[in-house]
């Protein structure tokens, strides 16, 4: 496809802002119309108590767009049975039976981000690079805070096995950090050198010592 000069790029900064202000009528018709609503910017979902008060709602919500000139994405908009044990997404997170946690691809940009950090060949000293990997683990955590609680200790546990795999280098072996290495450099050392928990801040709790 080729540029366009119409509307903004998706993740812009602009784009929450200009959101709200192009669907602040939408917000008190909908609430004109009795229906429960919660939206960010252009994502939000309708609470509804039936299939047909869903329904209904769908097309209320077709009906204003038809006449704004908008479109509901056509994979993101479906009717959901939360009741049935139907689960959905929404802000990053995934909502199933009255529990939630941070869905699949919001764990892999955590990764993602802390991947780039802790490349083996990089130079900087082991507490510089900690430096960097915190300021991932307390933003990703701290919009995380609570939902289910075995998240954090398999991404806690992914992070601690970069920084292994760093110092397996360093220490002229190959391969990723693993066995042994949770006893040459224990998850008490690595809290030492400042490494932070991101269970701690996603539910308040210590780091298990076991890796």
């Amino acid at each position: 496809m080729g540029a366009t000069e119409r509307g903004t790029p998706q993740g812009a900064v602009i784009s929450p802002l200009l959101a709200n202000i192009y669907l602040d009528d939408f917000d008190h018709q909908m609430e004109q119309q009795g229906q429960k609503m919660v939206r960010y910017a252009d994502d939000f979902i309708l609470l509804c108590r039936s299939q047909a008060e869903a329904q209904e709602a769908l097309a209320q919500v077709r009906c204003w767009m038809e006449k704004a000139g908008l479109r509901l994405h056509p994979e993101k908009t479906r009717i959901v049975n939360t009741g049935a044990g139907e689960g959905f997404e929404f802000l990053g997170w995934h909502f199933e039976r009255g529990h939630k946690w941070p869905r699949k691809k919001s764990q892999q940009k955590f990764k993602e981000a802390v991947r780039k950090r802790t490349k083996r060949s990089d130079g900087r000293t082991l507490q510089q690079i900690i430096i960097d990997v915190n300021r991932v683990v307390r933003g990703w955590g701290g919009y995380f805070q609570g939902g289910a609680r075995s998240v954090s200790p398999k991404l806690d546990s992914w992070v601690r096995m970069r920084l292994r795999s760093i110092l397996r280098k360093r220490d002229k072996r190959t391969g990723r950090g693993h066995g042994r290495d949770h006893n040459r450099y224990p998850t008490a050392w690595l809290a030492a050198q400042g490494l932070i928990s991101l269970l701690q801040i996603t539910h308040g709790a210590a780091t298990s010592p076991a890796k």
